[in-house]
């Protein structure tokens, strides 16, 4: 088992390159299912969970090779068994996205269930709503969710979200692109990964329009060809570094930042007083000396991103005075306050509220990952800490974050992995 240790108060200083989105790479290697022909995906990021759902991928019969450049081929899965296991499923929910290309293609698939999660419960009845609506046949035996298309492939229908969700609008716009006829798609999530999800089936020729509003409109093909595309920049690491800049008072400008996403995100860390200064290249961030207290409720994009209150959480306890934090998507995800206040924090949560009382110095201790973004959170405290701050089960972090420790050492940051440290 790994753990991060980091030695704070060093300002962090000079650029760092944003690298390609995990939330939009899962996504696009499941389209490869869908295809009909090899697809080579770019500026992958070197993640774990990218990792794991190559192996999911492989697992049904498509040949992977490559690492930052991915090559799927597909041509092989019409002789796997067209099943998501378990033992992969549990370890990233993301897997279930894999249900809505097989069904498409093949007409059908065996998906395990997710099960619970660290931040909250995230059932798959949207998914499976939206796929019923296009005509699949779903039962669920054994731990396992087997969908079907009674004659073969899937009829267009109309279909409502009852609530906003990425992983939904993703499987079942995917399942769409191959189904007989129209369908139309309401309610749906406007997320830059769903639009970016949207321009790789239109390239691989679907005919998919309205993705980044409220409803998304899909007109069915009957094939869809593999393609060449470059994976987007990560809008929630961009976020993650730009609030580590922040509280370090540092002066980081980093490389390829999609702002154009990242506007709810920009406009709170000014509102604490951080200056965000966009650049040809990127945006430059520059800490205060002093930071103000600021409010956030996190909500569908184009609201203030659920992936980033944790980060914002220890921006929140850099400034002197009552901040609040409020989470609207997901239940459980105040999991880092306990561990933010092992810190020195003042943090008191009431419902869906985190009431932060800034201005107390952290001092570095042991504290314990819970889940990715609140990993980030806990190297983000680190960084300003008195003393040195010891972070364990880290695998959380390798999911979502490539060697963040190699990538934040020539900022100035005093921080180094080590193996073998305790559970």
């Amino acid at each position: 088992m790994d753990k991060i240790v980091i030695h704070g108060g060093t300002p962090l200083r000079g650029e760092i390159r944003v690298l390609g989105a995990k939330n939009a790479a899962l996504p696009t290697q499941c389209a490869a299912l869908i295809a009909d022909s090899p697809t080579t995906l770019r500026h992958l990021p070197q993640l774990s969970d990218v990792q794991t759902m190559n192996r999911l991928l492989c697992g049904l019969g498509c040949e992977v090779t490559g690492e930052r450049t991915l090559i799927i081929d597909p041509t092989g899965v019409a002789k796997g068994s067209l099943e998501a296991s378990y033992e992969l499923v549990k370890t990233m929910r993301a897997s279930v996205t894999v249900m809505g290309p097989l069904l498409a293609r093949y007409g059908r698939a065996r998906v395990s269930l997710p099960g619970g999660c660290a931040i909250g419960a995230r059932p798959i009845d949207q998914h499976l709503r939206g796929l019923e609506a296009l005509g699949a046949e779903v039962t669920l035996s054994h731990g396992y969710v087997e969908t079907r298309a009674p004659s073969g492939r899937l009829t267009g229908a109309r279909f409502k979200f009852d609530l906003v969700t990425v992983g939904g609008t993703q499987n079942v716009m995917m399942a769409a692109a191959l189904a007989r006829g129209s369908t139309r798609l309401e309610n749906v999530a406007r997320e830059p990964e769903v639009v970016e999800l949207a321009l790789v089936l239109n390239k691989m020729g679907a005919r998919i329009r309205g993705a980044g509003t409220p409803v998304i409109e899909v007109e069915g093909v009957d094939s869809l060809s593999g393609i060449d595309h470059a994976i987007l920049p990560d809008r929630i690491e961009a976020g993650t570094f730009m609030v580590a800049a922040a509280v370090t008072r540092g002066d980081v400008l980093l490389r390829d930042a999609p702002l154009d996403h990242m506007h709810s995100v920009i406009e709170s860390l000014e509102s604490a007083g951080v200056i965000c200064e966009p650049t040809p290249e990127g945006v430059r961030v520059i800490g205060p000396d002093e930071l103000k207290p600021f409010h956030v409720t996190t909500r569908p994009h184009p609201g203030f991103p659920t992936d980033m209150q944790a980060q914002m959480t220890v921006l929140a306890i850099l400034a002197r005075g009552r901040s609040t934090v409020t989470e609207t998507i997901f239940e459980n995800r105040f999991m880092h306050v306990p561990e933010l206040c092992r810190l020195g924090a003042d943090i008191r949560v009431s419902g869906n509220t985190a009431e932060v009382h800034g201005g107390t110095p952290l001092s570095g201790t042991i504290v314990m990952a819970t889940d990715l973004r609140a990993s980030a959170s806990l190297v983000i405290a680190g960084l300003v800490a008195d003393g040195v701050t010891e972070i364990r089960r880290v695998y959380h972090l390798d999911r979502g974050y490539e060697t963040i420790e190699r990538r934040l050492r020539p900022l100035g940051a005093r921080i180094e992995r080590v193996t073998g440290a305790p559970s």
